[in-house]
């Protein structure tokens, strides 16, 4: 026989019934499971089936949360890159694998000449011999010539109009306005000008007289011409990785990989998780022997690439972008020169914001979510981050030290 007390359907008098659920996951509400509560007039929530939910409490707290990835990497000398010859002749002498190259040493020889390094962007592509010869090749020696301290006088100015005859024969004198005299109207039919533009530079006659000096100190010819293949143009100091060559070969194959000097950390990473990275943030590199070196994001690829479908793990065959790191301290790195590493992305940070036990979320039927007072009493709050098992929470009623139920 049923009581005045009992309705016959489960529910209780003077309540209504709400569903919420306890949320599983630190991103996405996921293998969450379903709590019946009764919320009273009182505005206290009591549990239809108290025995199906193992509670505790937690307090919310005033802490800093980050969202946080940690990928593998690869500790090394970046990318290698391969050094072709480019003038006849045989190969007399190379440099052994680890050499550090700098700016005006000799990479290589042939027929027993040296061939420098100049660091740039544009390598010979012709002979440099005429006076008056305008281009970005003539700018590489100049720049260089300068940076190993030779005069090479005073170049015309971006939008001058150079012939043979106006590239004076002798050098100018540092301070004077321009070796040439710069005039923006063009010169007559009967010369063959060439207008000097942005990142050019004109091999003038001071120029040559450095470029014949600076043969004779690198013990070189001292002809003030140089040829195609008589420098190594590359981006900067290199360090060498591999040489192909042997002594006798022909000097105009491969001759050698090499790399950057310094030593940095790179990372395949899903196209995805990139857009979260940028040049300038910080990172933290945990070394085999599970120290760690705070890093710098240089360079994030622009370029997707597959990742190698032989390499047996799970981004094999699949989009990945490279992001390139440098150690702020190389010397926690010395004595290793290649290495797996992990390093840990930030890509956001929120700092003394509330926080409670992921599990303490409730999903409410009308929408958001909530967290329920020891009480029983249910109050709504706004969420943010997600990070470690925590959440940032916002709302009327809650403070730091607040106790909340929580699943245990």
């Amino acid at each position: 026989m049923k009581t005045s007390n009992d309705t016959g359907t489960g529910r209780r008098p003077g309540g209504r019934r709400l569903v919420v659920s306890v949320v599983a996951s630190a991103v996405v509400v996921a293998s969450a499971f379903t709590v019946t509560a009764w919320q009273k007039d009182d505005g206290k929530a009591d549990s239809a089936n108290g025995d199906a939910v193992r509670t505790a409490t937690a307090v919310v707290t005033r802490s800093d949360l980050s969202n946080a990835q940690t990928l593998d990497g690869s500790l090394g000398y970046g990318r290698a890159t391969t050094v072709k010859g480019g003038r006849p002749g045989l190969i007399t002498w190379l440099p052994p694998t680890g050499a550090t190259v700098k700016r005006g040493e000799p990479l290589y020889r042939v027929d027993n000449v040296p061939v420098p390094v100049f660091y740039g962007g544009t390598p010979l592509y012709r002979a440099l011999e005429a006076r008056g010869t305008t281009g970005p090749d003539v700018k590489t020696v100049a720049d260089n010539l300068r940076e190993l301290g030779y005069d090479v006088g005073t170049q015309p100015a971006v939008g001058t109009w150079v012939t043979p005859e106006q590239a004076t024969s002798e050098p100018v004198p540092s301070g004077t306005s321009s070796a040439v005299p710069a005039s923006s109207a063009a010169p007559s039919p009967s010369a063959t000008p060439v207008q000097v533009r942005r990142g050019d530079a004109v091999l003038t006659s001071a120029l040559l007289a450095a470029v014949k000096r600076w043969q004779t100190a690198a013990g070189m010819p001292a002809t003030g011409v140089l040829g195609v293949g008589d420098i190594a143009v590359l981006s900067g100091a290199v360090r060498v990785d591999g040489v192909q060559a042997q002594l006798a070969d022909a000097a105009d194959g491969i001759l050698m990989t090499v790399t950057s000097t310094t030593k940095s950390v790179t990372v395949s990473v899903d196209p995805d998780e990139a857009g979260s990275m940028k040049r300038g943030d910080e990172v933290t590199v945990t070394l085999p022997d599970d120290s760690t070196a705070r890093g710098t994001i240089t360079a994030v690829g622009a370029t997707v690439r597959t990742s190698d479908a032989s390499g047996g793990d799970d981004t094999a065959g699949q989009p990945r972008l490279t992001v390139g790191i440098a150690l702020a301290d190389t010397a926690a790195v010395r004595g290793l020169n290649s290495a797996p590493v992990r390093v840990r992305f930030t890509s956001e940070t929120h700092k003394g914001v509330l926080t409670v036990p992921v599990g303490a979320l409730l999903a409410l039927r009308e929408g958001g979510y909530g967290v329920q007072l020891p009480s029983g009493r249910l109050v709504a709050v706004r969420t943010g981050m997600f990070s470690k098992g925590l959440v940032e929470v916002s709302g009327a009623g809650i403070s730091a030290g607040t106790k909340v139920v929580t699943t245990s």
